[in-house]
């Protein structure tokens, strides 16, 4: 009994040409080659209409076929235009002529496999939607693994420079137990107000808008310093936050979110020093009112 459903995406115009890939599909079943899976076909006419539907179910087709003469999209466009806002979702282009240069400069645009009207039957569909798609999840497998290496060697980077911070000045003569360890409800807030400063940072550099990020991020460092944090504790914090954020997202994102990451985590550590070193300053204008020697003139 079928165990797996592909949904298959058929973006044609001519109604005799769908007939017959929706036919050969149905035919697919009994098939060696089909195995344990089965299709599940959706038709629209349009380039248009199959962006709109994939901006929508995007992550719910395992494949497209694509006809490159529709009425909207002439040529190459169409898969030119899929394959830059649907790029991992493989894409099987429809040929109809024999010159190999026309399948040569499809794979070159990024489609991932082609099928000959002329010498179409089940078995060759639905081979090269099986290869396809396989391979996809083939490269979807490696880039998950490459993300999980990156988050990984960060986070071990991360914890190793929490466990070589020494104690400090600042955790000698202030909190002596980790902020998460202490106060954990107050930590997870400075996470969580550190993960959102994260995001925003990025979102600043990706659409050029302001969010005055260093105001927002001196003001975290004051309430770390309200609450004696230590420099490992900032590593804690930001450990966390960067783990929170990496989750379920690309490998992209991950790195996106490790680089802009460890420049934040820099310049909190600046607002945090700056902080005490004026806490400590003023510490020592008091202690200096206070002194016998002070009240003497």
């Amino acid at each position: 009994m079928p165990n797996d459903v592909y949904d298959i995406l058929l973006v044609e115009d001519e109604a005799v040409n769908a007939e017959k890939i929706g036919a050969l599909l149905s035919n697919s079943q009994n098939l060696s080659i089909s195995k344990g899976i089965r299709f599940q076909l959706y038709h629209v006419t349009t380039l248009g209409e199959a962006i709109e539907i994939l901006k929508k179910r995007e992550k719910e087709f395992a494949a497209i076929v694509l006809d490159l003469t529709l009425p909207d999209a002439k040529g190459f466009e169409s898969l030119f235009r899929i394959r830059e806002n649907f790029p991992d979702i493989p894409t099987i282009v429809q040929i109809e002529s024999e010159d190999e240069s026309v399948i040569v400069r499809a794979f070159q645009m990024g489609a991932n496999g082609y099928i000959r009207r002329d010498e179409l039957d089940s078995n060759s569909l639905v081979y090269a939607l099986r290869l396809a798609i396989e391979r996809q999840q083939y490269i979807d497998k490696l880039a998950a693994l490459r993300q999980e290496q990156v988050k990984q060697r960060e986070l071990a980077s991360l914890e190793s420079l929490a466990q070589s911070i020494r104690p400090t000045i600042t955790a000698k003569m202030f909190a002596s137990d980790a902020l998460k360890d202490a106060v954990p409800d107050v930590f997870a807030e400075l996470v969580a107000k550190y993960a959102e400063l994260l995001e925003l940072s990025l979102e600043q550099r990706a659409l050029k808008v302001d969010y005055n990020i260093p105001e927002q991020l001196r003001q975290l460092a004051a309430k770390l310093g309200f609450f004696k944090a230590s420099p490992r504790d900032v590593v804690d914090i930001h450990t966390k936050a960067l783990r929170d954020k990496c989750q379920n997202v690309n490998l992209a994102k991950v790195q996106a979110y490790v680089d802009e990451g460890r420049l934040r985590l820099l310049e909190l550590m600046g607002y945090l020093t700056s902080y005490y070193r004026k806490y400590y300053i003023g510490l020592s204008n008091l202690t200096l009112l206070s002194s016998p020697d002070f009240d003497e003139f």
